[in-house]
């Protein structure tokens, strides 16, 4: 599979998703106008890229400074997608980034480790 590379803007985050390495990876702030427009495709691409992965190891790295109610409501949907596929026999390695003193992020990062336990989440606190 075609590797996905959008570059950020101002308003999305850059996503670097190379297939072919089983490694995925969304940094920067995120939120577009329209988040369902712009993860829309994002999401079917990597479903379909999960698709067909059997027993893979894939790495996942977020690094998301800041997202709005809308794009977490799509990043949900990303990591429903992720921890079906390792459900499913695939290793996934989630590394979650975040500024040391952002308890946001912090804090949703846990909310994922719970909803998706199948994920393997290593939690990176960064200093600036």
């Amino acid at each position: 599979m075609e590797p996905l590379f959008i570059a950020a803007s101002p308003t999305s985050p850059e996503i670097d998703f190379r297939f072919d390495q089983h490694t995925l990876s969304i940094k920067g702030e995120s939120y577009p106008e329209n988040a369902a427009a712009f993860y829309g495709p994002i999401i079917a691409r990597v479903q379909a890229y999960l698709d067909g992965c059997r027993e893979a190891a894939i790495t996942v790295n977020v690094s998301l400074a800041y997202f709005n109610s809308s794009s977490t409501k799509m990043l949900f949907s990303f990591f429903e997608a992720l921890n079906g596929a390792a459900i499913a026999g695939n290793h996934v390695r989630l590394n979650w980034y975040h500024d040391e003193d952002d308890d946001t992020i912090l804090e949703f990062g846990q909310e994922l480790q719970d909803d998706f336990d199948a994920l393997d989440f290593h939690d990176h606190a960064v200093s600036n």
